[in-house]
């Protein structure tokens, strides 16, 4: 009954479109330059949209990705600073996402349900990260001081100071060492593939044993719609 009412789906279902296509850019061109990022494809999307909800089931008019529902740990995930969402989330879009907008604004609902997938499937590390001021500086060694105690106080951190100065190995007082500022920063390093069975496992975390077969289906289902309308 289910594959029957996606194959049977009308314009109604296209309702969101250009509210996804837009959404998707928006992260595209935030999340262009970091590491191995490819850009997403709008459809997937849409079929998450066909199969979290769907035109024919109230939810569709309010939240159609269903992230924000009571009991979705997504939510909260995706707009504390604990697990990443401050990277994924467009500075301009992350100052208008709230509780409130995420639960009651389907284009916010998209939004959040698309941040919260690519914090999924996104890889973190933490990193030393220059500041912008990558200028090189000099301070002189005091008696107890340390590469870490250094480092605290001239806001860097004790692996870009032994990068500067590799020759040293035991401090003394006199000794002048470079360092620049920094700061140990979460940092996306890489992405999990944005694929049908990558989004059930790491987005659905198991919610729906049959996720994946579900957007899988719904795309194909897409594809002969197109298929039939160039016809």
């Amino acid at each position: 009954m289910w594959e029957d009412g996606i194959d049977k789906a009308d314009e109604k279902w296209d309702a969101y479109d250009r509210e996804i296509r837009s959404a998707v850019d928006e992260y595209d061109r935030h999340l262009s330059r970091t590491p191995g990022y490819i850009p997403l494809d709008w459809r997937i999307v849409k079929a998450m949209v066909w199969v979290e909800t769907g035109a024919k089931v109230a939810e569709w008019r309010v939240r159609p990705m269903q992230i924000g529902n009571d009991g979705d740990p997504g939510m909260m995930a995706l707009l504390g600073d604990r697990e990443g969402g401050e990277l994924i989330v467009p500075p301009s879009l992350r100052a208008s996402l709230s509780a409130n907008t995420v639960q009651t604004v389907p284009a916010h609902n998209i939004r959040a349900g698309i941040g919260y997938m690519l914090m999924r499937m996104a890889n973190f590390a933490f990193a030393n990260v220059l500041d912008p001021d990558a200028r090189v500086y000099e301070v002189t060694v005091q008696a107890g001081d340390s590469i870490e105690k250094i480092a605290g106080m001239q806001r860097s951190t004790p692996e870009v100071m032994k990068k500067l100065n590799p020759s040293i190995h035991m401090l003394k007082p006199g000794q002048v060492l470079k360092y620049q500022k920094a700061s140990v920063l979460k940092v996306i390093v890489g992405w999990k593939p944005v694929t049908p069975s990558g989004i059930a496992t790491y987005y659905n975390a198991g919610g729906d044993s049959m996720y994946s077969q579900k957007l899988n289906h719904a795309l194909g289902s897409m594809r002969k719609r197109t298929e039939r309308t160039c016809k």
